[in-house]
Order: C-alpha cells, then sequence, then structure tokens
C-alpha cells in the first residue's frame, strides 16, 4: 500500500508541477499587438488564401494546376504560367475569385500556348 500512496503522491507533484509550467509558460508569451498582429494575421490569411487557390484550381476541369503558380499578397492573389486556352485562363481566374478573402486576382501573368 506504501507503493501505490507514493506513486499517487508522486503523479499528483508531477501534475502540479506541469500546471504550474503551464501557466508560467503562458504567463511569460506575449501576443503581438499593432501594426506587427496585423501583418502576421495578413501573412496568415494570405498563406491560406494561396493554399485555397492552389485546391481549387487542382479541382476545376480545363485547368492544369500544376502549370500556374499562385501568390497572394494583401488578399491580392497573382496567377502566372501557360494555360491550354483562353477558356482555361478565365476558369483559372474565376476558381481563384470564387476564395474567401481574395480582394483581386491578377491574371497578367497567365499566357495561353
Amino acid at each position: 500500500m506504501k507503493t501505490s500512496t507514493a506513486i499517487a503522491s508522486a503523479f499528483l507533484a508531477l501534475a502540479a508541477g506541469s500546471a504550474s509550467f503551464a501557466g508560467a509558460a503562458q504567463a511569460q508569451s506575449t501576443q503581438p499587438t499593432g501594426e506587427h498582429s496585423a501583418n502576421l494575421a495578413q501573412a496568415g490569411g494570405d498563406a491560406w488564401i494561396t493554399t485555397k487557390v492552389k485546391t481549387e484550381l487542382a479541382t476545376t476541369k480545363g485547368v492544369s494546376s500544376t502549370e500556374i503558380s499562385v501568390s497572394t499578397v494583401d488578399g491580392v492573389v497573382t496567377l502566372t504560367g501557360v494555360l491550354p486556352s483562353k477558356l482555361a485562363v478565365k476558369k483559372a481566374v474565376a476558381a481563384a475569385e470564387s476564395i474567401k478573402g481574395v480582394k483581386s486576382v491578377d491574371a497578367s501573368g497567365l499566357k495561353v500556348k
């Protein structure tokens, strides 16, 4: 019985120490504020938009997503590459525009073979 009591006591001490450590770590963490916070949020938003556009292009019939490069800055998506037809270009632009958060699409870099 003394062994199980010792194990239980050790477990409780470990759990209490972990909770104290987590609380201290949380108290020491700093949240970005002001412009820095906005820049981080935008960067995360731009990366998310780029990923969603690439996914949408990959599932769009008539569009070879491997031929298109996608980048996003401040919600503006830029598409570059070579596609087989004007229709494919229109579909690629429409796919990019359908993504939430996209402010505009610059397709001047998309060319037709």
